[in-house]
């Protein structure tokens, strides 16, 4: 049986997906559909957030979506994607938020951003997030 290498296509592919499915999620402000594919331990550190798992961020989410988020749309360009091991990856991007009015993110709202990803069962999922600005 052939096995695939570390970071073959595929996983490269289904990783991304992982998170063109997170920016979807966002720009329907659908908090539910945004933690579908974290796991339950999953973990959240922003500037003065820490956020330990799974349900934490669907109410943190769902709050930001309702209030402060709603409409706005996110920017996540992912810079590098490398492979720890056949079930670890780490993908490094840019982005930040795109709030309704606005064409693009504004220079102080740029971020950078680490995500680690799981492969459980066959499937990729978003282990841990973190960020801060980019300048």
């Amino acid at each position: 049986m052939t096995s695939e290498p570390i970071g073959s296509t595929a996983d490269q592919q289904a990783v991304l997906g992982v998170l063109k499915g997170v920016r979807e999620a966002w720009e329907a402000n659908d908090a539910e559909a945004f933690v579908a594919d974290y796991l339950d331990d999953a973990s959240v550190i922003q500037p003065g957030v820490y956020l330990k798992d799974r349900q934490e961020i669907r109410s943190s989410m769902a709050g930001a979506f309702a209030g402060p988020l709603k409409g706005s749309r996110v920017i996540d360009q992912p810079q590098d994607v490398r492979f720890l091991n056949e079930d670890t990856a780490i993908v490094i991007s840019e982005g930040g938020i795109i709030f309704p009015g606005q064409n693009a993110v504004p220079s102080e709202g740029t971020v950078r951003a680490t995500w680690v990803l799981a492969k459980r069962d066959g499937r990729w999922h978003v282990a841990a997030y973190h960020y801060s600005a980019a300048n």
